[in-house]
């Protein structure tokens, strides 16, 4: 069997995709609202899979993949925008992992971001966190809050991603964007070196280690916004999730650090609608207030749910809130509901 990779990424696309999984001896597989769904075709074979792999791959890429047998780079389709691309090997086979983009990036209303999100991003300076499991979209909402300050406001924007996926256009501010592997060779080199760039914003694709995360929290000290991502889950875990990477004796000073810089964290899932139409944006939200930055000074994360629950007024919510609003409406099913709610109950 004949396939190119080009036609493959298109199929996936009109199916409504947001990943393409590509593994010998199987058919295609695609994710379609959070689930796995194999494609109506043949199974892949070796030869057909690894030759449609190698023919998108630059000189460069193939010396990577026969030294490393890992590869994670952007590649363009016409329809579908830049794609993620992850090739690893299984059992010696050329074999992939594909995040289906989309050439225009929604806006934040139609993701079903919050506005405050969007104030965040006005302030001079600071830390703002988009923390989530993998694959509940904190990529696609980071790049729509850039999206947004591109289309209202005057500042220079430097983003260190790995890879690429969506890329900006011409607005009314400068954006710089830097992808490991290509420009850079670290997140927290990036950083550094960024700080030397005159930025006024400074996105970090995912603060995956203590120097990472150490760079930013000085960064956002220092004058200027920084937004992140995290693969953590709900806003006092990520506090803990930061902090528990330093050594004992310097976590009070990060939490001092913290309590000072940090604007806000937005903690998402996707869940099914119940209409079978896409995925609903559910989301813990925190607006760093007075209380907030006690409890973190002092660490009492525990306490930080009920300054949540307290400030709805203010724009803060908590998951289970969200996720009864949204079984409440009928957006989404009490299966999908009572499976993230944890301890609140939900009657039919």
């Amino acid at each position: 069997m004949s396939i190119t990779f080009d036609q493959l990424v298109t199929d996936a696309a009109i199916a409504g995709a947001s990943d393409l999984h590509l593994t010998v001896g199987h058919p295609p597989a695609l994710r379609v609202n959070g689930s796995i769904q194999p494609m109506a075709s043949e199974a892949l074979s070796e030869e057909a899979l690894g030759a449609a792999l190698m023919a998108i791959l630059s000189p460069e890429q193939v010396r990577t993949w026969q030294e490393t047998r890992r590869l994670c780079f952007t590649w363009r389709h016409a329809t579908c925008g830049y794609l993620r691309v992850n090739i690893y090997s299984h059992m010696g086979r050329m074999e992939a992992a594909v995040r289906v983009g989309h050439v225009e990036l929604p806006d934040l209303a139609a993701l079903g971001v919050p506005e405050s999100m969007a104030e965040m991003m006005r302030q001079p300076q600071g830390l703002v966190l988009v923390t989530g499991a993998t694959g509940q979209g904190k990529t696609t909402t980071l790049h729509a809050l850039i999206r947004r300050v591109n289309q209202e406001q005057r500042r220079k924007i430097i983003t260190i991603e790995d890879p690429v996926e969506y890329r900006h256009g011409a607005g009314r501010s400068v954006i710089v964007q830097q992808e490991l592997g290509v420009d850079t060779d670290s997140f927290h080199g990036a950083v550094v070196h960024a700080l030397r760039q005159d930025p006024d914003i400074l996105c970090v694709g995912e603060m995956r280690d203590l120097d990472t995360i150490s760079a930013a929290l000085t960064a956002a000290e220092t004058g200027h916004l920084v937004v992140a991502t995290l693969h953590t889950t709900g806003v006092a875990g990520t506090i803990s999730r930061i902090v528990d990477v330093f050594p004992p004796h310097q976590q009070e000073q990060v939490r001092l650090q913290l309590a000072l810089t940090l604007q806000g964290v937005i903690s998402q899932r996707l869940l099914p609608r119940a209409d079978g139409e896409g995925r609903l944006m559910a989301y813990e939200l925190m607006i760093s207030n007075d209380a907030i930055r006690s409890h973190i000074r002092g660490n009492k994360l525990h306490q930080i749910a009920s300054v949540i629950q307290t400030n709805a007024p203010m724009g803060m919510r908590t998951m289970d809130r969200m996720v009864r609003e949204a079984y409440l409406t009928g957006e989404i099913t009490y299966e999908t509901a009572v499976g993230v709610v944890g301890d609140v109950k939900i009657s039919k």
